[in-house]
């Protein structure tokens, strides 16, 4: 890349792009860029839908493992980041069957096979978008290694890990309770249910009891108790022991159950009786398994009522419950309805209520694959950012039920089961029907998106076959993802790789959290708040976005976005960018590449690069526990408040003089400290450093590739930052004085300093207030000290600033006098309020502590005038 002309900012609509296809066809995101014995480093991407576009979880993941593989990048290792997409069952099925209706026809009319070749062609229009997206914000990934959960490879890596688990006797099919969604009419995972807050009812009727006696029930779900198989009291409930042991008989059918006794009963909700349907509620199929209850499926498929609810058979579920309640009252067995804050688990993709449902499914055994997840992390063989999150993964586990892994979708991979149509047989079988008998049907479902993403860290690198890539890069290194799927990805990508792999496929989780808005608010559409990040990106560049994110992030927590931050992010940038500038308007022919011996540094130089040395040595330490965002934190503090507000502004006086050593030293030193600082910040803004460190004097071809920095502890100086640091006190000393006094900044002052044990030091570099405080002349205090003037003292040191040459002590005097009369005004009217009985027992206590407060700041106030006024 050649050496480019700086503009006045930064254009990163023109240099993203260019860069970024720089980068991509010189081969720099891929690990063979490092030597060939180079350790490894990799990261899988959690591959986003593939017809998805880019939301703040991707930019936050994006934005984190672009710092991981980068910052590997630089430390020599072969860092590989894996990227792909995921086929996303659901969520493609039910916008290809959008379209489909919008053409007028349906997946059902068309058959599994055009519906297919649909869904195929839909994927090969809309997708890439995301991919696209992706690169927007600078993903180093390897792309010429870019897997699909569908594509010929991993399709069949997911054939071979159900086969291996179906003849390890992990997967069964079998009936068991599974949310069910009417609308979609599959079974879907915990994670594609959300649980809502809604205000609804809860029903109290009688429940009719043998010896015409009555149980007081409660309910949410009046239509359910067509499905009832028992009712259910506490065993200690003094109310109804009497019950225990009784038959009740099911409002309207009159079928007859049984009152049982269970401690899973809470006394205080409701009525304390509890109606039981284990075909309905996850709970009652516990309490059912528990008392060998019978299971009764009361619904079709689409939340219609079937057979088993008798006269209600053919009605919705919310039109049966309607019309099943006025069927009571008219019976006389309702009591009354009461409204109720309730929680109701809604289909993610399709939005309506979820069905718990009876169905026969296709299930993992997860117990067996739990126990060597649990000890890997026990162990330290898999280590958990931030470690509290340890606790939970162990709870989930240690308490965790089978999974059921079929779908009845048609996009997806195809369960490759096949029943014998005459003896019910199952046989699982990769390469088509077990014979040619014509008698094998396979099974029509597919598999949950989740099995295939269970193993995404080995599958996308050739498993189950030896590959180069297998042997050479697995196991992977880091899983960074959100927290909220550390179950239903991140355990079961552990379980699957130490079952299939006999390895733990990563060392390390790394989990970030949700990201809110400025108010920390989740972020929706019905509440307006969602900020694109595309959108931010077109307006403030990749690079302000990206270290946003970086820097306001810490592991496992939510951050919450505002745009003023990002503002920030860009103006840092900007910052960084015109220092560059700076310098290289200074250079003249000079093209320093290697930092300056220590002898020939002045004072500045020796503070900067000891400040310097000392955060690279801080950072390293903080990259080393996952501390990114005060990392980025600690770059930005030097590079704003050490470099650019003290160094650079000290450099201009040695720049713009004339001794050619000392500019020589200093130019190399600036270009130094900034090169550096370029490569620190590389992973957090890649796009603005790239192209700086192109214009700057550097070694090498690309910043991308070049080497992270390593402290050097010899530069360490701890006495020339003692030294700057009293230099720093008495110039913001020396600023507030002429801030408090309102001297106009442009206006040149004098000062006298009686130097302590500074004296050499203080009049070598007595430039330094020159510079930064517009003092013109500094002479040693010879005799007593002035008076009329104020004084700035640091450690031994005292600087005296005669007021006379600041301001005009009569006009001064005048101020201050009007300041304390105003002030005077105030404390006396406050004073009389607080001395009223009336308002200080009738106001609120906070209104009171408020003027007690103010009066206090006040006489702060009027002291201080005082003190200005005794000094004039």
């Amino acid at each position: 890349m050649t050496k480019r002309e700086l503009t006045q900012n930064f254009d990163f609509k023109e240099a993203e792009e260019r860069l970024y296809e720089w980068w991509l066809s010189n081969g720099y995101f891929k690990p063979e860029i490092a030597s060939s014995d180079a350790e490894p480093f990799v990261i899988s991407m959690p591959p986003p839908n593939v017809t998805g576009a880019l939301h703040n979880g991707h930019a936050m993941f994006v934005s984190l493992e672009d710092l991981m593989i980068r910052h590997a990048r630089m430390n020599g290792k072969a860092a590989l980041w894996v990227p792909g997409t995921d086929h996303a069952g659901i969520a493609t099925q039910l916008q290809v069957e959008k379209m489909l209706r919008d053409n007028g026809t349906s997946r059902e009319e068309i058959g599994r096979e055009a519906f297919l070749d649909a869904t195929w062609e839909w994927t090969e229009k809309y997708g890439g978008r995301i991919q696209k997206q992706l690169q927007r914000l600078g993903a180093s990934c390897d792309w010429d290694r870019e897997r699909f959960t569908l594509d010929e490879g991993l399709s069949r890596a997911v054939g071979e890990a159900f086969v291996r688990l179906w003849n390890d006797g992990l997967i069964y099919k079998g009936v068991r309770l599974i949310n069910w969604s009417p609308g979609l009419q599959t079974a879907v995972s915990d994670l594609e249910v959300e649980n809502e807050k809604i205000q609804g009812k809860l029903y109290y009727f009688r429940y009719p009891v043998e010896g015409g006696e009555f149980l007081p029930v409660a309910t949410t779900r009046p239509e359910t108790i067509l499905g009832d198989t028992a009712v259910c009291v506490h065993p200690e409930d003094e109310r109804y022991k009497r019950f225990i042991g009784k038959k009740a008989y099911v409002p309207m059918l009159n079928r007859e159950i049984p009152i049982i006794a269970d401690e899973y009963v809470d006394r205080e909700f409701g009525t304390g009786a509890l109606k039981i349907t284990p075909g309905h509620d996850f709970n009652d199929y516990e309490i059912g398994l528990r008392h060998n209850l019978d299971i009764i499926n009361i619904m079709n498929k689409d939340a219609t009522l079937n057979e088993n609810a008798g006269p209600y058979a053919g009605l919705n579920r919310f039109e049966a419950r309607e019309k099943l309640w006025a069927d009571m009252t008219e019976a006389g067995l309702t009591i009354e309805v009461k409204p109720h804050e309730m929680t109701v688990p809604i289909s993610q993709r399709g939005g309506e209520i979820i069905e718990p449902m009876v169905s026969e499914q296709w299930f993992v055994k997860m117990k067996p694959l739990a126990e060597k997840a649990l000890q890997a992390v026990r162990e330290g063989h898999i280590r958990i950012v931030p470690e509290h999150f340890e606790k939970v993964y162990f709870h989930w586990l240690e308490n965790i039920e089978d999974w059921c892994i079929s779908r009845q979708l048609w996009w997806g991979h195809r369960i490759p089961a096949w029943t014998n149509t005459e003896s019910g047989e199952i046989k699982v079988n990769l390469d088509g029907p077990p014979d040619d008998s014509g008698k094998w049907e396979q099974d029509p479902d597919v598999l949950d998106t989740w099995f295939s993403s269970a193993l995404w860290p080995f599958s996308t690198l050739g498993w189950p076959d030896e590959t180069p890539d297998l042997q050479r890069f697995y196991p992977t290194d880091i899983m960074e993802t959100g927290y909220d799927i550390l179950f239903f990805w991140v355990a079961r990508m552990i379980m699957m790789g130490l079952w299939l792999t006999d390895q733990p496929p990563f060392h390390t989780v790394y989990l970030h959290g949700l990201i809110r808005d400025e108010q920390g608010q989740k972020m929706s559409k019905t509440k307006g708040n969602v900020i694109d990040p595309i959108e931010v990106v077109e307006e403030y560049g990749a690079d302000a976005l990206r270290f946003t994110l970086l820097t306001g992030a810490t592991p496992g927590n939510d951050m919450n976005l505002a745009m003023s931050r990002v503002e920030y992010s860009r103006n840092f940038g900007n910052k960084v960018w015109q220092i560059g500038r700076f310098i290289l308007s200074n250079l003249e022919d000079e093209e320093p590449t290697d930092v300056p011996q220590k002898p020939d540094l002045d004072l500045p130089s020796r503070w900067i690069l000891s400040r310097l040395n000392r955060l690279i040595e801080t950072v390293d330490r903080l990259f080393a526990t996952y501390q990114y965002g005060e990392a980025g934190r600690q770059i930005l503090s030097f590079v704003w408040d050490e470099f650019a507000d003290w160094y650079v502004e000290m450099s201009k006086h040695v720049l713009y003089g004339s001794n050619a050593q000392a500019k020589s030293s200093t130019r190399a030193t600036l270009v130094h400290v900034l090169e550096t600082c370029l490569r620190l910040l590389h992973p957090y803004i890649p796009f603005i450093t790239e192209e700086l460190w192109q214009a700057i004097p550097h070694q090498g071809e690309a910043l991308i590739i070049a080497q992270w920095p390593k402290a050097d502890t010899s530069y360490f100086d701890e006495e020339a930052e003692e030294l700057i640091e009293t230099f720093k006190e008495l110039v913001v000393g020396i600023r507030n004085v002429r801030n408090e006094y309102k001297v106009e900044p442009s206006k040149r002052i004098n000062a006298l300093i009686d130097p302590g044990s500074l004296k050499d030091v203080l009049t070598e570099y007595s430039y330094i207030f020159s510079r930064l405080c517009n003092v013109h002349d500094v002479d040693l205090l010879n005799g007593e000290a002035p008076t009329n003037a104020a004084v700035v003292v640091s450690a031994d040191t005292k600087i005296y600033l005669p007021l006379a040459g600041m301001i005009d002590l009569e006009a001064e005097r005048k101020r201050l006098e009007k300041e304390r009369n105003e002030l005077a005004a105030q404390i006396e009217r406050i004073k009389q309020l607080l001395a009223n009985e009336n308002f200080v027992t009738r106001a609120k206590p906070e209104v009171v502590q408020r003027e007690r407060e103010r009066l206090a700041e006040f006489e702060a106030s009027y002291q201080a005038v005082e003190e200005r006024l005794s000094m004039l």
